[in-house]
């Protein structure tokens, strides 16, 4: 996307939908999720083991939403009791890269976060 298409879809709604869009794959769980399921198809089960402190309700919610969103595809298998697969599409394999950029780039700064939030604290 060039700078100028970049600022036109900025100004066109005043970013709502770039701020939508981020408020949900930047939220506490959904980053995680997308980076396990990057590992391959998972089941409910597997996915909540690999994921530590998230609640049931929670991982329900996230999947939903990441579902809605087209990152997240959810394959129900007809068999007793119904067996639930969720996978990346490849729209939600596309935000790995960027994830990790970004992680990337909070590992590489925490010493310089770390240090100003003391100078700040001390103030």
């Amino acid at each position: 996307m060039s700078q100028y298409e970049h600022t036109c879809l900025i100004r066109g709604d005043g970013g709502r939908t770039i701020r939508a869009i981020l408020d949900r794959i930047c939220n506490k769980w959904a980053l995680l999720i997308v980076t396990t399921l990057d590992q391959g198809t998972l089941r409910f089960t597997d996915l909540q083991r690999q994921i530590p402190g998230i609640s049931q309700r929670m991982l329900t919610l996230t999947l939903r939403n990441l579902e809605r969103d087209g990152l997240v595809a959810r394959t129900v298998y007809a068999e007793v009791p119904p067996r639930v697969e969720y996978a990346l599409t490849p729209t939600g394999k596309s935000l790995i890269p960027p994830a990790l950029a970004l992680a990337g780039w909070a590992i590489e700064n925490i010493p310089h976060i770390e240090a100003s939030r003391a100078a700040y604290r001390s103030r």
